[in-house]
């Protein structure tokens, strides 16, 4: 299989693109991929708000949108191999909304503190670290930092208006027709089931900013994107009541979604970015931006949920993407807004605005296009 030097997009410059047969690609081939993914626009309405306020994610009121949104753009993406763009679509520099990709980041600001000594053992009960009154005993006694990495905590409280039970019972494969979705169901031990819950995450991201005692955005912008070369151009959201107090100053707790509005809001050539940051190990420019075994236990698979890490979706077994490499893993939000990485095939997809169910099939085309 072709393999192109190790290239990495400077700060502000011209990205370097490479014809799709330099970068080992059947032209044919990648070109109907792209064309597959235009062709497959998400069903999502343009305007987001609207989508939201339909009931998509959980019926009124619990889907009161409490922070800001923004129209959606068309379907678009990039395909990098050796870090150079060997294909695109649409408008990649389109700023969006991301939804839960933006927990992938959260994860990376986990990483960062593992990194600098901060949050030294993920196994150790969040309560060790955070004494804000969210894990105090019984039941929230025991969660680990790992358990709200892996979605496993079962934490029970509210986060900014929204109990955890909004998000009791979600499954992902039925998300927008799941009648049982907010019904209660008994809790069970931290660390013994899986369920993707919102509220948890946002709990984990309030955790983290008191961890570091400073905004997550402020955080990712100094240590990962600023160093990767990403532009002035995103933003990371919480909502209009995520405010707390650090040290005497006003700070916004982010959210790892956009389900009630919020979350990171970025163009592609920026996913591209972080996406090439994990498929290097969190190298970048000679510097170790994120240690190795961070990657490692990102990418390790739950026991509970072998397709999913520390807030990173997995291919485990092909479980997630069938068409696709075992050996690849996604940032995945809503609408669909996905980074793809595969190590192995040096291969980064950012797709946006796809519909959910063509995912697959864009990643199938792309990999079926690389030349053995």
């Amino acid at each position: 299989m072709t393999m192109l030097a190790e290239y990495e997009p400077p700060a502000g410059g011209q990205w370097a693109r490479v014809a799709p047969r330099d970068a080992g690609f059947d032209p044919a081939g990648l070109a109907d991929a792209v064309a597959f993914a235009e062709a497959n626009e998400t069903p999502w309405e343009r305007d987001l708000a609207v989508q939201i306020g339909k009931g998509h994610f959980e019926p009124p009121p619990w889907n009161e949108i409490i922070g800001p949104t923004k129209p959606r753009g068309g379907p678009s993406g990039l395909v990098l191999r050796g870090g150079r763009i060997a294909a695109a679509w649409g408008d990649p520099g389109r700023v969006d909304m991301t939804f839960s990709a933006s927990k992938s980041y959260i994860s990376l600001c986990a990483g960062l503190a593992f990194d600098s000594g901060l949050l030294p053992d993920p196994t150790r009960p969040v309560r060790e670290l955070v004494d804000d009154g969210g894990f105090a005993p019984p039941h929230n006694a025991a969660v680990t930092w790992q358990h709200l990495l892996q979605l496993t905590s079962e934490w029970e409280g509210e986060m900014w208006g929204k109990p955890d039970i909004v998000d009791r019972n979600r499954d992902l494969a039925s998300e927008g027709q799941n009648t049982k979705k907010g019904e209660a169901r008994p809790l069970q031990a931290p660390g013994t089931h899986w369920e993707y819950n919102d509220v948890r995450v946002n709990r984990l991201a309030l955790a983290l900013l008191r961890l570091w005692k400073r905004g997550l955005p402020d955080l990712v912008r100094e240590r990962i994107m600023n160093p990767i070369g990403a532009s002035d151009g995103w933003e990371w959201h919480g909502y209009r009541n995520s405010w707390v107090e650090i040290d005497g100053r006003q700070v916004q707790s982010v959210s790892g979604g956009g389900h009630w509005g919020g979350g990171l809001f970025v163009d592609s050539y920026d996913h591209a970015r972080v996406g090439l940051l994990m498929q290097r190990g969190g190298a970048w420019g000679g510097r170790q931006l994120v240690s190795s075994e961070w990657i490692r236990r990102s990418l390790t698979p739950c026991d509970l949920k072998p397709t999913y890490g520390y807030m990173w979706w997995l291919n485990t077994g092909r479980g997630m993407y069938p068409s696709a490499p075992a050996t690849g893993f996604a940032a995945v939000g809503a609408g669909s807004n996905i980074v793809w990485v595969d190590p192995a095939s040096d291969l980064v997809v950012v797709t946006r605005w796809i519909a959910k169910e063509a995912v697959d099939g864009l990643l199938g085309r792309v990999h079926a296009a690389l030349r053995g």
